[in-house]
């Protein structure tokens, strides 16, 4: 067994069947029938996918010891921070296109497999830039700290769909029905094949899943340079994200204040790769100020409530 533990591609290809095999028991299983998730399913589902991470995370402290299981819950807790403002988003399109309730979970399914696609890209991609050139570790700080400031200044998320430029191209070469046609994504009439406005959606939180990962990729580098760690943390975050956001749709507006939160994170990531050549920031140190933003951003959220709600 040790000698399996100790090959590389055992453990890859071991955890990609493992993550395989919990899609295909949550879609073909658990979600094999289009319905309205309801907040209490959501919730019921979130813990869940917490809970099958905490064992992965106790697997990794036994297999290669206290650092590494420490490095994998603060990139787990970082992006399971960031993937709030993706909940956002992901309200906001989900009413832009007035998607039905019954049809949302199978959006997010399949968004959610291609945002495990592209970010095992991206952070193949990191890894290797990070390994042929040290020196782009402080662009990565640099660019995560002005994020950080610019989410912090920045107004009220707007999410314009029809100004995506990939939807742009998708509505020229492909034609589209007016209607959702039982929740296909494609349809075929009259001999001819048409996109559904449910593919538009699709496709338009895959493309804003993009601009999310290039924000979270850099910051979990910031906690470890093991492609391993980023990898397993980043996946088991998105995992549980469609969960999370049955649980939490009805609630984002009690948490306006976490943004302001998940800029001081970002900020805090960036100057901790910044001063990697200087000073390592302890990763017990780093958990426990991510932890502290994190927790004083959502207790302010709750106690002080935003003013444009405490009208209504």
């Amino acid at each position: 067994m040790q000698e399996l533990l100790a090959n590389k591609y055992f453990i890859w290809g071991g955890f990609n069947l493992l993550i395989l095999a919990l899609l295909a028991l949550d879609l073909g299983i658990f979600h094999h029938k289009d319905h309205k998730v309801s907040a209490k399913e959501g919730l019921v589902w979130t813990v869940i996918w917490i809970a099958v991470s905490l064992c992965f995370n106790v697997f990794i402290y036994f297999w290669q010891g206290e650092t590494k299981a420490l490095q994998f819950f603060t990139g787990y807790l970082i992006e399971k921070s960031l993937s709030v403002d993706n909940i956002f988003v992901f309200l906001l399109i989900f009413t832009y296109f007035g998607v039905p309730d019954k049809y949302q979970y199978k959006v997010l399914f399949w968004g959610i497999i291609g945002a495990l696609l592209m970010r095992g890209l991206f952070i193949g991609i990191g890894a290797l830039l990070i390994a042929k050139f040290h020196w782009i570790i402080y662009v990565f700080g640099a660019f995560l700290v002005y994020t950080g400031i610019k989410m912090g200044v920045a107004g009220d998320s707007k999410v314009e769909p029809d100004k995506n430029p990939i939807l742009k191209l998708v509505r020229r070469f492909i034609p589209l029905t007016k209607n959702y046609r039982n929740g296909h994504f494609f349809v075929k009439e009259a001999g001819k094949k048409y996109g559904t406005p449910l593919f538009v959606v699709l496709i338009v939180i895959e493309t804003t899943d993009v601009v999310f990962a290039v924000d979270s990729i850099p910051a979990i580098f910031a906690i470890t340079l093991d492609p391993f760690i980023v990898y397993t943390s980043n996946v088991f975050a998105i995992l549980g994200l469609r969960a999370l956001y049955f649980a939490l749709a009805g609630l984002m507006d009690m948490f306006y204040y976490l943004k302001y939160g998940l800029s001081a994170i970002l900020s805090f990531v960036g100057i901790k790769m910044l001063l990697s050549a200087f000073y390592k920031i302890p990763d017990l140190m780093a958990l426990a100020v991510i932890g502290f933003l994190l927790a004083v951003s959502i207790i302010i959220s709750i106690l002080k409530p935003h003013k444009k709600e405490a009208t209504n």
